[in-house]
């Protein structure tokens, strides 16, 4: 009878044993499709809009120095001065409008840019 009782006691661990590894598996699949959408969201939250972004954002841009980023300043006021407060940058392309910024320049900030 004792020796039963031990086999039952040994299953029982074992099923709970197995559950929480299965309940564990189950938050952790949760928690990993929660991030992925919470990083999705901060990557598009994250982008910055060259026509209203200040300096110290422009800065932060991948192969954008001060100067870079004071000359995107520069021509966006001059555009809107010129234009009636009209946008600057509708799209990628318009940013290779600032003297230094070419082609590849602009694709390599396609990722961290939005236009509004």
């Amino acid at each position: 009878m004792k020796n039963r009782q031990k086999r039952i006691q040994s299953f029982a661990f074992i099923i709970s044993i197995f559950a929480a590894f299965c309940f564990a598996c189950i938050s952790s699949a949760d928690i990993a499709c929660s991030q992925k959408i919470n990083d999705r969201e901060t990557q598009l939250d994250n982008r910055i809009n060259p026509n209203t972004a200040p300096l110290e954002s422009l800065v932060r841009l991948p192969n954008i120095g001060i100067s870079k980023a004071q000359a995107i300043i520069s021509y966006r006021d001059n555009y809107a001065e010129k234009n009636n407060g009209q946008s600057a940058f509708e799209t990628l392309n318009d940013l290779q409008n600032v003297k230094g910024i070419g082609t590849k320049t602009a694709q390599n900030l396609s990722q961290w840019l939005k236009f509004e």
